[in-house]
């Protein structure tokens, strides 16, 4: 049996980088953006952002004094409309890599007055997560994972923490499905989203990545078959706005 090389090298949107300096990378361009992060998502997409988000949050499952990790949480968007919609009766903690997102989140949710024991931010890799097996009753990540440096290794440690009967859902940007969407999609990411980056924060290489990002993550049925490798029964996925973003739910049974 031939043994398969070990992979030394991942990619940074277009470019080719060592796996060990993507991390690196990444923190660069999210702690140059965390100011202006909610912004530039309103403006970016008209607004979608939190449409796809309230359906996303819709959807889940989290019992009355349940547990939820909220995974890349940054401003805590997600958190936040977990916990309202538990009137607060539930525990959701906020994990990021990146500190000032992290911070971001905290501050958010101290603004709306979600004090320690309703929501915790723990600053944590999350292929490396600080958890003890069959922790959490829900577990969460929106626009975060394509970020990761292994996401397959995210998709495990995901499965290892959560509790038997609970579940995982991702909501990610996607690949277009409805004809000619893929060619204006392409044309508005490259051509505005950077130049508007440029604008609004400075920073137009960070929106860049961030786009070319997009388009090296694995469409909908590639990244369904992750999320079952990583072990998740049940796995579906559901378009939103012609495949522009997708959500992805599964269950550890």
């Amino acid at each position: 049996m031939t043994e398969q090389p070990i992979t030394t090298q991942t990619h940074f949107g277009f470019e080719t980088v060592a796996m060990d300096e993507k991390a690196g990378k990444v923190m660069e361009v999210f702690s140059s953006v965390a100011y202006k992060y909610d912004i530039m998502n309103d403006v970016m997409s008209g607004g979608m952002h939190r449409l796809w988000k309230r359906q996303f949050v819709a959807k889940a499952v989290l019992p009355t004094h349940g547990l939820a990790l909220d995974v890349a949480a940054g401003s805590g968007d997600i958190s936040i409309a977990l916990l309202n919609k538990k009137k607060r009766q539930a525990h959701v903690v906020l994990t990021d890599l990146n500190g000032p997102m992290l911070q971001e989140g905290a501050r958010r949710v101290l603004d709306e007055g979600m004090l320690s024991g309703i929501a915790d931010c723990i600053q944590a890799d999350g292929t490396k997560l600080p958890f003890a097996d069959n922790s959490f009753d829900l577990i969460t990540i929106a626009f975060g994972i394509r970020n990761f440096v292994d996401v397959p290794a995210g998709l495990a440690e995901f499965y290892r923490v959560l509790k038997p009967g609970g579940q995982f859902m991702c909501l990610e940007f996607s690949k277009p499905v409805l004809p000619l969407l893929d060619v204006i999609y392409d044309a508005y990411s490259f051509n505005v989203i950077p130049e508007m980056g440029k604008m609004i924060t400075g920073d137009k290489d960070s929106y860049q990545y961030l786009v070319e990002s997009i388009r090296r993550f694995p469409d909908q049925g590639r990244f369904t078959k992750w999320i079952q490798q990583a072990g998740f029964s049940l796995v579906r996925h559901d378009n939103m706005t012609g495949g522009v973003v997708a959500m992805h739910r599964g269950y550890k049974i």
